[in-house]
């Protein structure tokens, strides 16, 4: 087994439901917190976790407590499979560091010290739903991401194609009427505010964070909305 197999195979081993490898060569011109966050590494791992689509299934128009609390747990195995594969690759004498789940650099932008979903894209997990959601063949955007950094010559995956076609489920669902629905060419999105309205959709995770039992800036309206989710 080459050292890309037996990485991809300690992380499932470890809980991950999924996991890629991104070229950092190709994400160079994407912004990090700090800016010179990526110098030291040449690729990217990328490993989602499953989310329980009973919980997910329970979302209508507002969040649930019980998928705000499922949110965090999920995210918690994110980082502590992300730390685990950080650690077996610097034990084989490389450097690794672990970009944490849902970490915000910057709050009011929702933005990460890292894009999760842009890796996984470019790690070939899933391809850019029309939400901006990473939407993966097996599970559909019924998923959390986390990132892992490393020098390890690692053999990178490679995006796949996006199959939203002309589905709309998404868009209709959506509370606030955000995700704009326009399927760019190549269907890669130049910036999130050409897939949705972002200051509509950011006020909504505000104003769900808000409400009595769940503390989180979650909707999850349109991950359940999604026929690849739901399918399956």
């Amino acid at each position: 087994m080459d050292i890309t197999a037996e990485i991809k195979r300690f992380a499932l081993d470890s809980g991950a439901s999924l996991v890629g490898v991104a070229d950092l060569a190709d994400f160079r011109d994407y912004p990090t917190f700090p800016p010179d966050l990526l110098a030291p590494f040449t690729r990217a791992v990328s490993m989602a976790v499953a989310l329980d689509s009973g919980v997910i299934d329970a979302i209508d128009q507002l969040p649930t407590e019980e998928y705000a609390d499922h949110y965090r747990a999920v995210n918690e195995k994110l980082n502590c499979i992300a730390e685990k594969t950080a650690n077996w690759i610097i034990e084989r004498g490389h450097k690794a560091h672990a970009v944490p789940a849902s970490a915000f650099a910057d709050p009011d932008r929702l933005m990460g010290h890292i894009s999760h979903k842009a890796v996984a894209r470019m790690a070939g997990i899933g391809w850019q739903g029309k939400s901006l959601l990473i939407v993966t063949p097996e599970f559909g955007p019924r998923v959390r991401l986390v990132t892992l950094l490393t020098d390890m010559p690692l053999t990178p995956d490679g995006p796949i194609k996006n199959r939203c076609a002309e589905c709309t489920k998404c868009t209709e669902a959506c509370p606030v009427g955000a995700i704009r629905c326009v399927l760019p060419a190549g269907g890669h999105y130049a910036s999130r505010e050409e897939a949705i309205d972002f200051d509509v959709c950011n006020d909504r995770t505000i104003s769900n964070n808000a409400l009595p039992g769940i503390g989180a800036r979650v909707c999850g309206v349109c991950v359940r909305a999604c026929p690849w989710g739901a399918r399956k």
